[in-house]
């Protein structure tokens, strides 16, 4: 795609130019060959700040009315989430969910990165929440190694209800990849699913110091990817 090179190489050399984003474990990321990012998420701009600090071109699953707007909002707000290099998915449960991880493993069985909040959308207290099974389903299903990410400061950058980001400090840092082959073939045991999650959301803890809540993060933004 035509946009997604202008966005990374023109618009985030810009943005890091003015934020000096401070990014600590690049190296823990696999220079090609499918990959998961699975990071904390306190802020709308966390998609935008992965992939500007990450060399490779990484993919997030976003919602699609994101993609479906009409006039000048709407062509804007398609070409802003193409760029960097979201794809469109339907928000719901069963069959829709399904889908968003049929999407997931399509990319990466193209040997890509892909992303993915595993609390299931941004939380509104600054806390980590509880993770959704929806990451180590797709661990375990594509294979590839999981990358854990944990953001700081991007909760200041752009708060809840913001509409324009702020020049604040933000911190990225990648833990080093998880295997999780030893799980090959059990990726319909509930169990297994809820101990993958939670080995990643503790290391995705280790990484961003937040305070844990072992509860679910309600609320109308849950994409299914994460259900």
């Amino acid at each position: 795609m035509v946009l997604y090179p202008v966005m990374k190489h023109v618009v985030a050399r810009a943005a890091r130019v003015v934020y000096r984003p401070v990014v600590d474990g690049l190296e823990n990321i696999p220079a090609d060959g499918p990959v998961i990012l699975a990071a904390n998420h306190l802020s709308f701009i966390d998609s935008v700040v992965i992939p500007m600090v990450v060399p490779r071109r990484v993919s997030f699953l976003a919602k699609a009315e994101y993609f479906t707007g009409t006039g000048l909002k709407g062509s804007l707000s398609r070409w802003f989430f193409s760029s960097l290099g979201h794809v469109p998915v339907h928000r719901g449960k069963g069959r829709d969910a399904r889908a968003a991880l049929d999407t997931a493993a399509e990319i990466l069985a193209r040997g890509d990165a892909f992303a993915i909040y595993p609390e299931g959308t941004r939380s509104l207290d600054g806390k980590l929440h509880r993770g959704r099974t929806g990451v180590a389903r797709m661990a375990l299903e594509s294979g590839a190694p999981v990358v854990p990410v944990g953001i700081i400061g991007t909760d200041k950058v752009q708060p809840v209800g913001s509409k324009f980001p702020k020049i604040v400090p933000v911190t990225v840092r990648f833990g080093e990849p998880l295997d999780f082959s030893r799980y090959d073939g059990m990726q319909d045991s509930l169990p297994v699913l809820r101990s993958v999650t939670d080995e990643i959301i503790y290391r995705i803890l280790d990484l961003s110091g937040q305070e844990y809540v072992d509860a679910y993060q309600k609320t109308p933004e849950k994409l299914p990817a994460a259900a």
